[in-house]
Formats: structure tokens, sequence, C-alpha cells
């Protein structure tokens, strides 16, 4: 079941065909004849020693047909994987040797398009796909060699990053293009042959991927296991991106393999031929040779003529040379003159550094000191005008605090004259109110007073019914003990006694009109009282709101006077503060003046610019001209060059951090303006 293709006689080129494509061949491409025959010879003895398995490969074909898998006999199988066994070794040997020879012709690095590689995958891949078992899964059938080499991952951890390479690979959709990516790379790697030992040495693994009579599983997978090792040799740099290894057709090409044995049967034939291109070569070689003759005689007689020319130039300047060493010795002497001029100059220049250096470090020692007493004057000054301008910074901090505690407390006077006009017009009211409560409450003790007297009025008349109430009980009592003696009497003085009984009972009912009219009066009486006392309770309490607003007035007439007294300590305050104000403005139109003055003196001193060395012939104070013994030196304050005389004053500024050189003008500048500060 693999697939080979299988090539007939038929398709072969007979001998006489190959004379008659070399007849055909222009004249001009027959010079090279030697140089393949060469080729030829040297391919002779592979051609003679892999004809007969390539003839094996083409006559018994690499696969068997489809009716032959279902035979029954199994030594005819046998025999089948045998011949298959050896003839993929074969071929295996065949494409290693041609792919080595191949890449040592070419000595470079070889592509994936390079045709004998290509073959050599081809070939292997048939290797590894001899024998496998095919695996039956939900989707149907999978038959692929990537699962063997899946193995190696464990075997071998140096695998490890091929395998994830191609897992990670997103053009690979297959297990067929995985296992061809996978062997691409054991190939870059130059581990093919490791990798395959490993797997060979654990075949009890292969035993699940393989058939037992499988190549892999028997003798001929070490061999070609062991022809791989030469493969080592090879340095391969193949493109996985772009290569479609999915779809690629494993088909073995023989024509390859073809072309060596039609070469060797050619050879009698093409001696003649091979004898006239060897003539035709040397004829053409002649007659380069001629050509090159003839280019080489003409660059002697050029050179011969230019020989010439350089010989009279030599003269020329042979002659050059003698005036030129004249003059040179002419030189010589002027520069010893020149020599010991100058060295007089310098011994008077350097008796003039001496005088000047002297006279330097005096001057040095004493502007030292002056410097050091200034310096300290400096810092004296700077300390004062710190605290100065903090005292400054305080004092306009408090004028301004003072002048929004003013503004506060004229706003809180003004709120407070508000709030005593308001509060003298409610004592005005309170008053009011007071008198008119005064009135009430005497008016209501009038009322109380007749009230009351009229309630013991009522008391008495009450009691005096009471008592006549119980008298008339007690009359009552005597009427029916009475009655009750008249009853024994009953029957006999009936008639006395009903005139009697009429009269009492009148009587009776005029007391009972008197007594109803009597409780009438008491309920009314009782009213009045429960009236009068809720009005005095009202009247209590609006004389206990009064009092407690009286106690209010006395408390806002204290807050009054401690605000008075408030008031008039604030004005001391502002009085004082006015004072020091005036002072501060003193002081500040003084510091004013002191800072204008210093701004002239820096206005003076602004300006300057630097001047350049060249600028500068002549001292700018002393308008005497510069020299090897007069320098120039530059004033650090106004830019201007000076000469050592005039620029010998040392001062510190600013912009520098220890003590410059200054010129004679700057430093009285600088001198009156620290004065000035300091005084």
């Amino acid at each position: 079941e693999e697939d080979f293709e299988i090539i007939d006689k038929k398709h072969l080129p007979d001998a006489a065909e190959l004379r008659n494509e070399e007849k055909a061949k222009p004249e001009e491409a027959r010079w090279s004849a030697p140089i393949l025959s060469l080729a030829r010879k040297a391919s002779e003895n592979l051609a003679l020693s892999y004809g007969s398995a390539l003839k094996s490969a083409s006559l018994v074909g690499l696969v068997s047909k489809p009716g032959s898998s279902d035979s029954p006999a199994k030594t005819s199988t046998r025999c089948h994987t045998m011949e298959e066994r050896a003839n993929l070794m074969n071929m295996m040997k065949l494409s290693i040797k041609i792919l080595i020879q191949s890449a040592l012709s070419l000595g470079r690095t070889l592509d994936s398009d390079f045709p004998p590689l290509q073959q050599f995958f081809v070939v292997l891949e048939h290797c590894l796909k001899h024998g496998l078992k095919v695996k039956k899964t939900f989707i149907g059938q999978n038959k692929s060699f990537f699962g063997p080499l899946e193995l190696v991952e464990k075997l071998c951890p140096e695998a490890s990053d091929i395998a994830t390479s191609v897992k990670n690979l997103p053009e690979l959709k297959t297990a067929v293009g995985r296992g061809r990516a996978w062997l691409y790379l054991a190939l870059m790697q130059k581990k093919l042959a490791d990798y395959l030992k490993v797997l060979l040495d654990h075949k009890h693994l292969l035993s699940e991927f393989y058939e037992p009579d499988a190549l892999m599983m028997e003798e001929e997978g070490a061999v070609i296991v062991g022809l791989l090792v030469g493969l080592n040799v090879i340095d391969a740099n193949l493109c996985l991106k772009g290569e479609d290894l999915d779809s690629q057709v494993g088909v073995i090409d023989f024509s390859l393999y073809l072309k060596e044995t039609q070469d060797s049967d050619g050879k009698q034939d093409g001696g003649i031929t091979a004898v006239l291109d060897q003539k035709h070569y040397v004829e053409e070689l002649n007659r380069h040779l001629s050509c090159t003759v003839a280019d080489l005689q003409n660059k002697i007689d050029c050179l011969e003529k230019t020989n010439s020319k350089l010989q009279e130039e030599l003269a020329a300047a042979t002659d050059r040379i003698g005036s030129l060493q004249e003059e040179q010795q002419q030189l010589k002497q002027q520069n010893e003159l020149i020599r010991e001029r100058s060295e007089k100059s310098v011994e008077v220049t350097k008796e003039d550094t001496k005088v000047e250096l002297d006279t330097y470090k005096q001057s040095r020692q004493g502007l030292d000191e002056m410097y050091s007493d200034v310096w300290k004057q400096l810092k004296e000054e700077k300390k004062i005008r710190l605290e100065l301008e903090k005292e400054l910074e305080l004092q306009i901090g408090m004028k301004t605090e003072m002048e929004i505690a003013m503004k506060l407390l004229e706003k809180d006077t003004h709120e407070k004259q508000d709030t005593l006009v308001a509060l003298r017009q409610q004592l005005e009211e309170v008053k009011a109110i007071n008198l008119q409560m005064f009135h009430k409450s005497q008016n209501a003790e009038c009322s109380l007073q007749q009230k009351t007297e009229a309630i013991s009025s009522f008391e008495g008349k009450t009691n005096e019914m009471m008592s006549s109430m119980k008298q008339m009980e007690e009359r009552l009592q005597q009427a029916e003990k009475a009655r009750q003696a008249a009853e024994e009497r009953c029957n006999k003085m009936k008639q006395e006694l009903a005139g009697r009984l009429d009269s009492c009972r009148q009587q009776m009912a005029q007391l009972d009109s008197k007594c109803s009219t009597l409780e009438k009066e008491l309920k009314s009486e009782k009213e009045q009282r429960q009236t009068l006392q809720k009005e005095l309770h009202q009247e209590k309490d609006a004389t206990a709101l009064l009092k407690t607003e009286l106690q209010q007035m006395e408390g806002l007439k204290k807050e009054l006077r401690k605000l008075q007294d408030e008031k008039q300590q604030l004005k001391k305050v502002h009085e004082e503060q006015e004072q020091a104000l005036q002072e501060m403005g003193l002081h500040l139109s003084q510091s004013k003046l002191k800072m204008e003055d210093i701004k002239e003196v820096n206005k003076a001193l602004k300006g300057h610019t630097w001047l350049k060395d060249d600028e500068a012939t002549h001292c700018k104070q002393c308008r005497k001209e510069f020299s090897i013994s007069r320098r120039k030196h530059h004033c650090r304050n106004c830019g201007d060059i000076f000469c050592s005389t005039c620029s010998s004053n040392e001062l510190a500024l600013p912009s520098y951090p220890k003590p410059v050189r200054v010129c004679d003008s700057c430093h009285t500048l600088l001198l009156q303006q620290c004065s000035s500060n300091s005084s």
C-alpha cells in the first residue's frame, strides 16, 4: 500500500537516441565534452554497483498490486515484504550517496528546493511508512509515521524543542505534515541518526505502531540508521513556513539515479566525438594563447617607454635634491641665529616675570587680608539684611493682619450699634408691656378680692342653707315621729290633718325650688372660680417670662460694658500699631533708597561682554601694548582685557564661589557697593 511510481523499460531512452541528441547539440558546446567525460568516469563505479538494485526495483516494483494483498499464501507475502525491505534499503543507500556527492560538489548549505534532498526525504518517508499499523478512530482509519516520532520526545529530552516547534506551526494540519517538518528539523540539527537509533533501541515501544516484519523492526532499520550518520557532513537550511508539507506527494523519481547508467551505455559510441571535441578545445586554447602573447608584447613596449621617461625624471630629481640641500644648510644657519636671539629674549622675559611674581605675591598678601575683612563684613551685612527682610515680611504680615482686624472691628462695632438700637427699642416695648401687665395685675387683684368676698358671702349663705336643711331634716324626723304618733290617731284626726298635710306639701315644694336655684348658683360660681384660677395661672406665666427677659436685659448690659472695654483696648493697640507702622515705613523708605543705589550700581556694571583675545591688542586702562612679558588678563566682572598691573585685584563675585581677578575700576565700584550695604 506504499505510494511508489513504477517506471517501465519502454520509457527509458536507448543508446541510439542519446547519440542523436549529442549530434544535435551545437559545436560551440562540444568543448566541454572532456570535463563531462571525466565526470562520467568518476560515476561509472557507482552506476555499476547499484545498477542491479535499480533493475530489481523497476522489474519487481515497490508496491504490491491490488490483487496480491488478498493472496492466501504466507510464504509469498513474506518474500514480497523481504523484497520490499531490500529495495527500500538499496534506494536509501543510493539517495544518501548521491545527496552527499552533490552536496560536497556544491560546497554550500542545501535548500529545501534541492532535488536530491527532496528525493532523500521521500525515500526516508517510504522507509518509515513500511509496515505501519492502521489505527481505527471515530473519524476513520489513521496511518501516519508521526506517531513513532513522537516517542523520541519521551525517550530523548533533547528532542523536546523539535516537538514543541512542530506543534506550534499553525500551517500544519495533518499528521503527515508534522512528521515531515520533524524530519526537516532533525536533519538541520544533525541528530536524525541519533533520534532514530533511540527509537530502534526501544523496539517494544515500536511494536505498537509497526508490524513485526516491518523495515524498522528488522535489521535493515539498523543499517539505514548507520547510513544516516554520514549526513552529519551536510549543512541544510530548510524553510518550514513557506512549505506546504501537508499536500506534498511522496513519489520517488528514478530519473536521478538512471542518468549514470545511461551515460555508461553510451560511453563507447561517444569516444570519437570526445576526441573531436578535445581537438576543437585545443585549437581554441592556441588562439587564446596567441592573443595573450600579442597583448604582452604591447605591454612590454609601453613599459620601456615609461622606463626612459622615469630615468629622465630621476636626473631632474637629483639636481633638485642638490639645490634643496644647499637651501637647507642656509636655513640651519639662520635657525641658529634666531635660536640665540630667542634664548636671550627668554632670559630677559624670565627676569621680568620673576620681578612681576614678587610684586604679585606682595600685592596678593595685602589683597588676601583685605578680601578676608571684606568677606567677613559681607557675611555680617548679608545676615543683617536677611534679618531685616524677615522683620519686614513679619511687619508687612502684621500690617495686613491689623488692617483685616480693623475692618472686622468696624464691622463688629456697626453690627453691635445696630443691635444696641434694636435692644433699646425692645426695652421700651418691654417697659410698655410691663406697665400694661402691671395695670392688668392690679385690676385682676381687685376683681379677685371682689370675687373672694362674693365667694365668702356665698359660702355663708350655703352654710345657712345647710343649717336650715338640717333643721328641716330634724323637723321632718319630728314630723315622722308625730306622724307615727298621729297614725294611731289617723283615723280620728284624718280630717284635721288633711288640711295640714296640704299646707306642708306646699311648703316642701317651695323649699325644693329654693334648693334647685341655690344649686344652680353654686355651679355658676364654681365655673367662675375655675376661669379666674386659669387667668391667674396665665398671668403668673407672663410675669415669669417678663422676669427672664429682665434677666437677659441685665446680661446684655454687662456684655455691652465688656465690649466697650474691649473697644477701648483695641483702640489703644491700634494706635500702638499705627506708630509701629510709621516707623516701619521709615525703615522701608530707607531700604528702598539703598536698593535703588544698588540697582544703579548693577546697571552701571551690566551690559559688559566677554571680549575675545584676538580683539584686544592694548590694555583698556593704561593703553599699553600686549607682548610676551605683558600678558592679557580678563576682568571677571566687566569682561574687558587688562594687563597684570591693571587687574591685580581679586574679589568674590556672585557668579564665582572663589575670589577671581577684577580690574581696578570694578574693584573700587564693588568695594563702594559693599561699604554702602554695610552702612
